[in-house]
């Protein structure tokens, strides 16, 4: 898949869509393979060493799993997958919640097998959009929105996991206290740019002159082909994006906080009943905080999705609040299975849908352009 200039966001549609799968090079292959090996090895090592125990005692609770409880976990996992689709028909009018689900899955199966793969997530997302007829600029404006209520809901989880357990006989560890204050004023810088982008015609303006005067020539010399050398308007793309993310949050807001919640919260139970499945047995408090903990570090992209350091420092705390050892390792395994892991195969059913499945030519976009941009 070829991937998109800055400055192309800010121009018409083509006449056609990006279509066929995305290019995979060799390189990519190679990132997938080192990234998951990583994350294997960081498993297999990381949640005996974390737990003090050894692979046997782990296997003996995980077959506590029956059938009843992975079909359960299956059912709350799409079900979580469903309540995000609210999330993207929030942020990109026009898009209805089947499409988004099989946007959301095929973005999700590759952000899972390449270390940092977020940003080829991204470029799925990118390609899915065009050849459903969305526009560069209406594309490009949902992927900033929904960044942005992601970044701001798994940074609260930490804080809401502090406050759950201010009222606990069993103190916050001080590690989880330090990554909860610090993912808080994270969360708060990022809210406050956003709303100053939103509210202030101003700010933006001399953000964009600024970069228009130190960045402009930096980009033009990387575009590619027949733009190579030629000077991008951030000026006015930061103005014109201003616009869009200011109408598509006001009209967008509640959809994608409901979408994004909704999600979170039903992978906290996701999470609740596999770690009762193996028999952890921990106050409902200490398990959110933990949950709260494993999602923050979903961020680390030394591997794939955060795999396997996501499960090291979620174990490390259910560990610190006295779960039981082997199981709490199982719990945590188990719950990368239903959340990481299936999302893989299930990305390959939304790929093999949006293949077969009808193609539209890029339109311009729903999101209406104020005058004098």
């Amino acid at each position: 898949m070829r991937s998109e200039d800055p400055a192309d966001l800010a121009e018409p549609a083509e006449a056609e869509p990006d279509d066929g799968f995305p290019k995979i090079s060799g390189k990519h292959v190679l990132q997938a393979t080192a990234g998951l090996t990583f994350a294997v090895v960081l498993i297999a090592v990381g949640l005996p060493f974390f737990a003090h125990t050894g692979w046997d005692q782990i296997g003996k609770h995980l077959g506590l799993l029956g059938w009843g409880a992975s079909f359960e976990l299956i059912g709350l996992l799409i079900v979580g997958l469903w309540l995000y689709t609210f999330t993207l028909t929030g942020s990109l009018p026009g898009l209805r919640h089947t499409r988004a689900l099989i946007l959301n899955v095929c973005g999700s199966s590759v952000s899972n097998v390449l270390p940092g793969g977020g940003a080829v997530g991204l470029a799925a997302t990118y390609l899915l959009a065009r050849t459903w007829g969305f526009s560069k600029r209406s594309i490009s404006t949902s992927i900033i929105v929904t960044g942005v209520w992601n970044v701001l809901a798994r940074v609260a989880l930490p804080l809401l996991g502090f406050a759950a357990l201010s009222t606990s006989d069993n103190a916050l560890p001080k590690s989880v206290r330090s990554g909860a204050f610090w993912g808080g004023v994270l969360g708060l810088v990022v809210l406050g740019a956003f709303i100053a982008v939103l509210v202030s015609h101003r700010w933006t303006d001399l953000l964009g002159r600024w970069l228009d005067r130190f960045c402009g020539g930096a980009v033009a010399r990387l575009r590619r082909g027949a733009n190579k050398g030629r000077r991008v308007d951030l000026h006015g793309l930061l103005l014109d994006q201003r616009s869009r993310l200011s109408v598509v949050t006001r009209t967008g807001w509640f959809p994608m906080t409901v979408g994004v919640v909704g999600y979170l919260a039903v992978y906290f139970i996701l999470f609740w009943r596999a770690m009762d499945a193996v028999g952890v047995v921990l106050p409902l408090t200490n398990l959110f905080a933990a949950y709260a903990v494993g999602r923050l570090l979903t961020a680390v992209g030394v591997t794939p999705g955060g795999l396997g350091v996501t499960e090291a420092g979620t174990l490390a705390v259910l560990v610190a609040w006295g779960a039981d050892k082997p199981a709490a390792a199982a719990g945590v395994l188990v719950f990368a299975l239903f959340t990481h892991v299936a999302e893989i195969p299930l990305g390959a059913i939304g790929w093999l849908a949006w293949w077969t499945g009808p193609k539209s030519l890029p339109t311009p976009s729903l999101v209406p352009t104020p005058r004098g941009h």
